[in-house]
C-alpha cells in the first residue's frame, strides 16, 4: 500500500536533488558528532562526505507530530502548553497533511540510505498521525521489515472533559532495513506478582520454583532423544527435551522432580530466572522536569540502544532535541552522531552531554561539533542569486 498526496517527490529525486551542507568542525575531537543544521542536508553530507552510507546500526527519531504548536523553553520551566513572554522558542510544529508526510518521507529515505544492511531505526509518533507515517514507512522500508508497533505509555491517567477515552499513549514505529538485524533479547524483571503467580512451589530452603516438563512435541528417529531414560520412553509423538546424559546430570544436581504417578519435571527456580520476555507495551513516562520540550526517559533510550546495537556500533538521531539518545549510546559505550536545527536544543544537549559522570565503563564524553560554513554558504546564496537573474534576462 502506498499513500499517493500532492508534491510527493520520487525517491530519485529526493536523492539527488538534496542539498548537502558544507559542515566545518568549530571544536572537539574523538569519532561522535554534533551537528547543528537542517538534518536532511546534514544526513546528505553524512553520506557524501563523511562516507557513512551504510554504516549506521541504529536510529531513533522523535520528529515533530504535525501538531501546528510551537515548543518554547524558559529560565525557570519547560513547556508544551503554557509560555510566557520571556519565553524562547525551542522549535516550531507547524507542517501538517500531505507537506508533513513527505517532510517524514524524505529524511526516512536517507536514513535508510545511511543504515547499514543489519541496522534498525524506531521512529517516535503519536495517535494522530502515527498510522499514516506507518504506511510511509512500509513504503520505504518494506512492509515484511516492520517489526513491531511499541505502545508507550507516557503519563498518568487524564481526566480530560472531551467525549473520547484518555490518552495516555505514544506510538514507536520499529523497523529494520533486512530479515536480520542486529538483536540482542532484553528480559524484563519479574515482579512480585510474575514470581507468585509463576513460582507457586517452595522447596526445603524456601526457594520458589516450578516445574516444566522433560519432553517436548516431536519424534526423533534416531537421535539419543528419543532413547529410553531411566526406564521409560518418552510419550508418544514427543521426545527428551535434552540428551538423557544431560538428564543424568540434573537429577545428580537435584532439578529433576518426580510426580506421583513416576513422571519426570524439570526444576525451575525463580531467583535464577533472568526476567521475561519483553512484550510490546512498555510503560516509560515523560520526566516530571524535562530540560527540553519532548524530552524522552534516559531508560527507554538505553533498553532500545542495548536491543539493537553492538558496542562497535553508530548510533543516529537527526531531531536530538536534549541528546537523551546521544546520552544513552555513550553510557552504553556507542558511537553517536546527534542532528538538530534548534539552538535551544544544541545548547542543552552540549551541556547534558558535559554532565555526564565517568567512570571505567563511562568514558569521557568527546565529540566534534559541526556547523555549515558560513563563508559557502554566502558564496552559495550569492552564485544562486547570479543565476536567478541571468535566467530572468534570458527570458526576457
Amino acid at each position: 500500500m502506498i499513500l499517493h498526496y500532492p508534491n510527493k517527490r520520487t525517491e530519485l529525486e529526493i536523492l539527488s536533488e538534496t542539498k548537502k551542507l558544507n559542515l566545518v568542525s568549530l571544536f572537539g575531537s574523538g569519532e561522535n558528532k554534533l551537528i547543528r543544521g537542517n538534518n536532511l542536508q546534514a544526513m546528505k553530507s553524512l553520506l557524501e562526505d563523511f562516507d557513512l552510507k551504510g554504516k549506521i546500526d541504529l536510529i531513533y527519531i522523535d520528529p515533530p507530530f504535525a501538531t501546528n504548536n510551537h515548543f518554547t523553553i524558559g529560565d525557570e520551566r519547560v513547556s508544551t502548553i503554557s509560555n510566557s513572554k520571556n519565553d524562547k522558542t525551542a522549535y516550531k510544529d507547524e507542517l501538517l497533511g500531505s507537506d508533513f508526510l513527505e517532510f517524514i518521507r524524505e529524511r526516512l529515505i536517507l536514513l535508510r540510505e545511511l543504515m547499514s544492511e543489519r541496522g534498525s531505526i524506531y521512529l517516535h509518533i503519536d495517535y494522530k498521525i502515527g498510522h499514516y507515517v506507518k504506511i510511509i514507512m512500509d513504503e520505504v522500508f518494506g512492509i515484511e521489515n516492520f517489526r513491531n508497533d511499541i505502545t508507550r505509555i507516557k503519563c498518568n491517567p487524564k481526566n480530560f472533559s472531551r467525549k473520547a477515552y484518555g490518552n495516555v499513549k505514544d506510538l514507536i514505529l520499529f523497523y529494520s532495513k533486512t530479515s536480520n538485524p542486529i538483536w540482542n533479547e532484553t528480559k524484563e524483571k519479574l515482579s512480585e506478582a510474575d514470581i507468585e503467580r509463576l513460582f507457586k512451589k517452595i522447596d526445603s530452603n524456601g526457594r520458589r520454583y516450578t516445574t516444566i516438563p522433560l519432553h517436548a512435541p516431536g519424534e526423533t528417529a534416531n537421535g539419543p532423544t528419543g532413547k529410553e531414560w531411566k526406564g521409560q520412553l518418552p510419550p508418544k509423538g514427543r521426545h527428551w527435551r535434552t540428551d538423557p546424559k544431560i538428564l543424568d546430570e540434573w537429577e545428580k544436581q537435584g532439578l529433576i522432580e518426580w510426580s506421583k504417578t513416576g513422571n519426570p519435571r524439570k526444576i525451575i527456580y525463580a531467583d535464577e530466572k533472568e526476567g521475561k520476555k519483553r512484550q510490546d507495551i512498555w510503560e516509560y513516562k515523560d520526566t516530571q522536569y524535562p530540560n527540553y520540550p519532548t524530552e524522552k526517559n534516559l531508560n527507554l533510550l538505553k533498553d532500545l540502544v542495548l536491543a539493537s546495537s553492538k558496542e562497535d556500533s553508530i548510533v543516529l538521531d537527526c531531531f536530538c532535541g536534549s541528546g537523551t539518545t546521544l546520552i544513552a549510546s555513550q553510557e552504553l559505550g556507542r558511537k553517536w552522531i546527534g542532528i538538530d536545527q534548534s539552538d535551544e536544543a544544541i545548547k542543552i544537549t552540549q551541556k547534558r552531554l558535559k554532565n555526564i559522570p565517568t567512570n571505567l565503563l563511562t568514558p569521557e564524553v568527546s565529540f566534534k561539533y559541526f556547523e555549515e560554513n558560513k563563508i559557502a554558504r554566502k558564496e552559495n546564496t550569492v552564485s544562486t542569486k547570479k543565476q536567478l537573474v541571468n535566467k530572468e534576462l534570458v527570458v526576457k
